[in-house]
């Protein structure tokens, strides 16, 4: 068993699978199902430390993909309910919060809990759609050279690039 485990995170640190597995795992983690891609983002960093920048990019390109998801989520979501509600929408102050920030609101897309939701929210009140993926790209970019950055020099010993 343990021969077929170390088999396949071989295989998946491949470039040609890791990368992928990355974009697809972070994709679906920025959507709004609980998912964390961290861990498979240092992981394939850890089996082939050659592939940091290249995992940090395709890592971002895909949860940015996934925040776009719930954006247009959280905007057929809205439109599902004003033909359902015909009602007047009142706002919370969250919701005024972020209608006030706008777009620069979705740097904080990458948070864990509340970051999903708010791209959810940013399609639900129809902010401008370029501006929020280009944010949304901006904070998830951070986040990732942050975190698996961070592991990367804090266990310099195991790392050689």
């Amino acid at each position: 068993m343990e021969a077929w485990l170390q088999s396949l995170l071989a295989a998946l640190a491949l470039p040609q699978y890791g990368l992928l597995t990355v974009f697809v795992v972070s994709t679906i983690s920025a959507t709004l199902l609980p998912m964390a891609s961290v861990p498979a983002v240092y992981g394939l960093v850890k089996l082939n430390p050659a592939l940091f920048w290249p995992a940090i990019l395709v890592a971002t390109a895909g949860n940015t993909l996934g925040g776009a998801i719930s954006y247009w989520m959280g905007l057929g979501a809205e439109a599902a309910y004003e033909k359902i509600a015909h009602a007047e929408r009142h706002d919370a102050r969250a919701l005024a919060w972020l209608r006030h920030w706008g777009p620069p609101a979705c740097l904080l897309a990458w948070l864990p809990v509340v970051g999903d939701p708010l791209c959810a929210v940013a399609g639900w009140l129809r902010l401008p759609f370029w501006p929020c993926v280009m944010y949304m790209a901006i904070g998830k970019f951070l986040r990732y050279v942050f975190y698996v950055g961070g592991l990367y020099w804090a266990a310099p010993g195991a790392w050689r690039l």
